[in-house]
């Protein structure tokens, strides 16, 4: 996307119209862009953006029948006469002390009725608020009926409250005439302070040198060429620069007409807030910029926060008692059968860290869920390696955007860092480890296991038995021979040696086995770690990304004209 800043053209707007549909939708855009960046960037920036929405939608709703020019200049400047020579009337008072207007006078050509919400908006008081319309006029004052003309202090006054007065003013109006004279048209303060801060308003701006019959006729067009040369240095090329004189009315001629066209065309207040979007556009565009956020932090980054989450967790010290607790029941469900009594007696490893275990000592246990673990506490490596592994996160996923938002973007990733042992930890506890079925293979080598060991005792019964009959001097039991071999010891013999021998040949396949066990426990552990943090850490920092793409294509819809 090109610079927003290059979007809002500056061009003089004052012989094109402003869509009202088009600037309302607009306005409406700066208020998404508010609402995108609610709570993500400093409330001191967003000021400008709030007034603007607020005075629009106040000033839309008032009156679109009514234009609202102000009168404004340095003291001894002669816009008060300007003001009663426009009305015709003796509104606003003129002398010789100064400041001579210290409140706002309002004239309003129409009914006062239709205009009386707009002026309480304003803040013109209404002993200060005068009606232009008389049946004497006849249809002198039709052009500029709906017209509401104002007189405001003079902004260089020594009382405080008369400039205050005046800059609250400025930001409410819908058109501005701008009165200098021919002693101070080159003033710093009317140029530094005001026309240059216009210059987005160059289409609601109007410029007159009055009192010029004060200079020689032939000094007027020089001192009119040097003050358009100022204009143009202020931003304002382009804007109407008129000569006035309150004391003939052939002097007025080209002021007045430039109010009836301001009026006949009902645009200056639709121009005004074109304006102030473009002003506030401008403001906003170093906060939103033209970069396009990525979706969130690469895999890389990724993959290090879960290792980083893993290691907080105690998945490695979990990983390790699974496979301890593979090998200890599996030795418990083929080992030989008469030393599996012993065997269960020891506590099994995922018991110690609460964890799911045995239901009881004669059987495999059921996985279950259980409130909390006792996986040891990450150590100090590994809450640092956290801290740093969300660090990267937010800092990758911040790398292109403007400097005001990647401080939003780490905000967000540590927003629920402290509940993250608590997640971690029930996490931990509600992974199914794989542990809750016994293999095939245990049930057959445990039965083949039963099997030697009953040939075992059978082949020891026979002997015992055989022994008692001969010492009772009883006949003795015919022995079956295989081979050579007589059966009974072969049956002993053959027994314990193949229980033996199968327990020994189980142990590898039993190491084995542990240690798959390990890794798919701890592929289903990271695979559980890995959505806490896409909880955690990764969605708020994606809902940031998601707030800044909305601010940046709502900012850009509002600098479309």
């Amino acid at each position: 996307m090109t610079n927003i800043t290059g979007r809002v053209r500056e061009a003089f707007r004052g012989d094109q119209r402003v869509d009202a549909d088009a600037l309302i939708a607009r306005l409406d855009a700066v208020r998404r862009f508010l609402t995108a960046v609610d709570g993500l960037l400093p409330d001191a920036e967003l000021v400008p953006a709030h007034t603007l929405v607020e005075r629009a939608g106040t000033r839309l709703a008032l009156s679109r029948d009514h234009t609202v020019v102000a009168l404004a200049g340095a003291t001894g400047s002669g816009k008060s006469s300007l003001f009663n020579a426009l009305a015709q009337l003796e509104l606003s008072p003129v002398g010789v002390r100064r400041p001579t207007t210290g409140v706002t006078h309002a004239c309003v050509w129409g009914p006062l009725e239709g205009a009386n919400r707009l002026l309480d908006w304003i803040g013109v008081l209404p002993r200060h608020r005068f009606v232009r319309e008389s049946a004497l006029d006849a249809d002198d004052e039709t052009a500029l009926h709906g017209l509401i003309l104002l007189d405001l202090p003079d902004f260089d006054s020594v009382q405080r409250s008369h400039r205050l007065e005046v800059d609250r003013l400025l930001g409410l109006v819908d058109q501005v005439v701008w009165v200098v004279d021919p002693q101070k048209y080159a003033d710093r303060v009317i140029h530094d302070s005001y026309l240059r801060e216009f210059h987005r308003h160059r289409d609601v701006t109007v410029v007159v040198l009055n009192q010029a019959d004060r200079l020689p006729p032939a000094e007027v067009p020089r001192v009119l060429d040097d003050l358009r040369r100022l204009l143009d240095t202020d931003g304002l090329t382009g804007v109407p620069l008129l000569s006035t004189t309150a004391i003939d009315p052939a002097g007025m001629v080209g002021l007045r007409g430039a109010l009836e066209r301001t009026v006949a065309e009902r645009q200056a207040a639709l121009r005004r807030l074109a304006g102030d979007v473009d002003t506030v556009v401008a403001g906003l565009d170093e906060l939103v910029g033209s970069a396009r956020p990525a979706g969130g932090p690469d895999d890389s980054t990724v993959d290090g926060l879960n290792r980083a989450l893993a290691g907080a967790a105690g998945v490695p010290a979990v990983t390790e008692a699974v496979q301890q607790a593979y090998r200890h029941r599996a030795v418990a469900a083929t080992g030989w059968p008469l030393v599996r009594g012993w065997r269960r007696l020891r506590p099994d490893p995922l018991r110690r860290l609460h964890l799911p275990g045995p239901a009881d000592a004669g059987a495999d246990p059921a996985e279950s869920l259980v409130a909390a673990t006792s996986v040891p506490d990450p150590t100090a490596a590994q809450r640092s390696a956290l801290g740093l592994a969300i660090r990267a996160v937010a800092d990758r996923a911040a790398v292109d955007l403007p400097a005001a938002w990647p401080g939003a973007v780490t905000a967000a990733a540590r927003s629920r860092l402290g509940d993250l042992p608590d997640a971690l930890d029930r996490t931990i506890a509600g992974t199914d480890l794989g542990l809750g079925r016994r293999p095939l293979w245990w049930r057959v080598v445990g039965g083949v296991q039963w099997l030697v060991t009953l040939a075992a005792v059978v082949g020891l019964g026979w002997l015992v038995l055989g022994y008692a009959l001969r010492a009772l001097g009883l006949p003795a039991l015919d022995n079956p021979m295989v081979g050579q071999v007589p059966l009974p010891p072969l049956l002993l013999l053959g027994g314990l040696l193949a229980g033996l021998l199968l327990a020994a040949l189980t142990r590898p396949v039993v190491r084995w086995a542990a240690r798959r066990a390990r890794a798919r426990a701890e592929q289903r552990l990271t695979a559980k770690v890995a959505r806490v943090g896409e909880e955690y850490v990764l969605t708020p920092v994606r809902v940031v990304l998601g707030s800044y793409a909305q601010a940046r294509d709502a900012l850009r819809d509002a600098a479309r004209r």
